[in-house]
């Protein structure tokens, strides 16, 4: 049977997508069972903010869960594409065609995305073990604040790095620019028909920035189920665009990132199993910052990730309100702690944010694709 190269393609990613589900759902049990026998959780409550002040609300609805659900679940959603990329990259190497089509580890495309989403795992993954074991000197064990901080910035650097020199990136893509006439107006440069920022070294710099901004978005990780579907709805809106702009491996990568979050997800809505942990956080969003950049869509970042950008930013508005007015603009911080506090079950707060999600994703994608 005949089947065109963009049906192949298109069953490409669903097939990695899906055995990227089924290999995450066998493994969750096992994960749960070993880190519910060795306590893997938080032996203390948070009791101070960033700030140093007192968690009034978050002490209110999350005592529990922050002692009696162990973290880790992040594993699963960082492993599981690992090894399907390793499985198809070894079975690729036996010459025969269909794992060859399968094998989507690539210099181009997914070789910066395995790196960024590798390190920051195991970054994430040694501070949830401090965490659980109470080490560390951040809030309730764990590592510093400007630790992570430098730690991240240091993936972007490599990251920047690898786009402006191996890549030969540059400039930044505009979206719909090419309908407006700022040609040659700040920067901004055609090729090909379509219009670019033209930033040259400053490529770098930028991309560090993003990797931070995109980081600070994983304060999301507050409720049942909340992270695990927002990510779910990001990562699948920029496999859409990965394979309209045909980079098919990066799209693949989307997806088996979606296969495993589904699978956690599956265990992680209420009443929780595990928690996804920093390792699950900083893998996620590390990686998410190299897909908008691999596919030129760094420009819809803050619309399609909407539900980061609202999460970290009420945390900023937060301290920067308390620092210079003296007092609070939310009842709690992150944003979705402040509808807890305003009486909203848990699940509805995650159910909303869920539909927001997708609402912003839609917008976000229509936009790159109309560009």
């Amino acid at each position: 049977m005949y089947l065109p190269g963009a049906a192949i393609d298109v069953i490409k990613i669903f097939i990695l997508g899906v055995l990227s589900f089924g290999f995450a759902f066998w493994m969750a049990p096992i994960l749960i069972r070993s880190l519910h026998k060795h306590k893997l959780w938080r032996k203390e409550v948070r009791e101070k903010s960033i700030d140093g002040k007192d968690l009034t609300y978050f002490q209110m609805f999350h005592q529990e869960g922050e002692t009696k659900i162990p973290r880790f679940g992040g594993l699963l959603i960082w492993i599981s594409p690992l090894i399907l990329v390793f499985i198809f990259w070894f079975l690729s190497q036996t010459g025969i065609d269909w794992f060859e089509q399968m094998n989507f580890l690539s210099q181009k495309q997914t070789w910066l995305l395995f790196f960024a989403l590798i390190v920051a795992a195991f970054l994430g993954l040694a501070d949830d073990i401090l965490q659980v074991t109470g080490r560390g000197k951040y809030i309730a064990g764990g590592l510093k604040l400007p630790t992570r901080i430098w730690v991240v910035a240091a993936i972007g650097i490599v990251g920047g790095w690898w786009f402006f020199f191996k890549l030969q990136r540059f400039s930044i893509f505009i979206p719909g620019a090419e309908d407006f006439n700022i040609i040659n107006f700040f920067g901004i440069e055609e090729y090909s028909g379509f219009l670019y920022f033209v930033v040259g070294l400053l490529y770098i710099l930028f991309f560090v920035l993003v990797v931070l901004a995109t980081y600070s978005g994983g304060v999301i990780d507050g409720l049942d189920g909340l992270s695990g579907g927002a990510f779910a709805i990001i990562f699948g809106a920029y496999a859409i665009i990965a394979l309209v702009v045909g980079q098919i491996d990066t799209a693949a990568f989307c997806t088996t990132i979606v296969g495993a979050l589904l699978a956690f997800l599956w265990f992680n809505i209420p009443p929780a199993r595990f928690y996804m942990g920093e390792t699950g956080i900083m893998a996620l969003t590390a990686s998410l910052a190299v897909v908008a950049f691999l596919t030129d869509s760094v420009f819809v970042l803050p619309i399609i990730a909407i539900l980061l950008v609202l999460e970290s930013g009420s945390v900023i508005l937060q301290l920067l309100s308390k620092k210079f007015r003296g007092k609070k603009i939310f009842l709690a911080a992150p944003l979705h702690h402040h509808f807890e506090a305003k009486g909203w079950p848990h699940y509805k707060v995650t159910m909303r944010f869920w539909v927001i999600g997708i609402i912003a994703a839609i917008i976000g994608v229509t936009i790159r694709l109309w560009g």
